[in-house]
């Protein structure tokens, strides 16, 4: 089912990175780790959509949206940056996007982090985010989504890794067999992966040669 619905608040979380608030239908079910596909009534974009992750948590009146745009590609990001508050998108129902398997380590590259963030939350509201680690990759600090929030819930498992820049009390570089070695603790936990290109691939195959169950390993569906 069809939902058009209307942005109910819009900001910059950073250059390019936006994060959407949208009303939420009534009857509207999503858990964490769902998706959704989102179109536009433009006629330029008439029969496309997009998957984005829900980000908010369930419990709350509205849905939420974070996307990186794309100026380049001159798509439906962008399009999507254009509109303002009182504006509307079409969503569809809720899928699967990434099965909550409960707290282990969240290995995220850029807004690949995105499909994690309403599994954080939910996992912190239910106290259960002791357990959870996560390993999150960016170009320079500047590009780091949610660093206050994450910070808050993770504290010390909050693991920054930057490929562009070195700054103290960040990690420098990609990862690497080295890096996974030092930050797994536990390996009879869930691995969620996610990033661009083939960042899932590359981090899953470096697991399953450190013997983590690849029943473990939860990656996109």
């Amino acid at each position: 089912m069809l939902h058009s619905v209307k942005i109910i608040e819009k900001s910059r979380l950073t250059h390019d990175v936006l994060c959407l608030r949208l009303e939420r239908p009534p009857n509207y079910q999503f858990y964490a780790g769902q998706a959704i596909e989102v179109s536009l009534g433009n006629l330029r974009f008439q029969g496309e959509n997009a998957p984005f992750t829900l980000t908010g948590l369930s419990s709350k009146k509205y849905l939420e949206l974070i996307l990186r745009v794309y100026d380049e590609h001159n798509g439906m990001t962008l399009e999507i940056s254009k509109l303002n508050e009182g504006d509307h998108l079409i969503i569809g129902n809720a899928w699967d996007s990434y099965k909550n398997m409960g707290p282990g380590m969240f290995i995220a590259g850029g807004t690949g982090v995105t499909p994690f963030v309403a599994i954080l939350r939910q996992l912190n509201v239910e106290k259960r985010l002791a357990d959870s680690k996560l390993l999150f990759v960016n170009k320079t600090h500047e590009d780091i989504l949610m660093y206050e929030e994450l910070s808050l819930m993770l504290r010390t498992n909050f693991i920054n890794i930057l490929t562009r820049e070195k700054k103290d009390n960040f990690l420098y570089g990609h990862i690497n067999p080295e890096i996974l070695k030092d930050q797994i603790s536990r390996s009879k936990q869930p691995f969620y992966i996610c990033g661009p290109g083939n960042f899932a691939e590359q981090i899953s195959d470096q697991l399953l040669e450190q013997g983590i169950d690849k029943d473990l390993i939860n990656i996109s569906y």
